[in-house]
C-alpha cells in the first residue's frame, strides 16, 4: 500500500511491473476499472478519479483472479 500511496499519478503505478497495472476489459474497463496485483492469486480493484485537490485511487474490492 505504501506504493500505491506514494505514487504521483498512475503512470508510476505502470512502471511497477510487478503490479501488473491494467484498464480491466468490457463493462468493467468502459466503467474506468483496473487492477493490481497483490500476489499471483489475488488482485486489487480500483478506479482513478479526481476531486478539488487532485486524482485518488477508490478501492473497490480484492478479487480472486482466475480461481486460482
Amino acid at each position: 500500500m505504501s506504493f500505491i500511496k506514494a505514487a504521483a499519478d498512475e503512470r508510476d503505478l505502470y512502471a511497477l511491473k510487478g503490479f501488473h497495472f491494467e484498464k480491466l476489459k468490457g463493462e468493467r474497463g468502459k466503467a474506468g476499472e483496473r487492477s493490481l496485483r497483490l500476489n499471483k492469486q489475488w488482485r486489487l480493484i480500483v478506479k482513478i478519479e479526481q476531486d478539488a485537490q487532485g486524482k485518488l485511487i477508490l478501492i473497490l474490492d480484492i478479487e480472486k483472479h482466475y480461481n486460482e
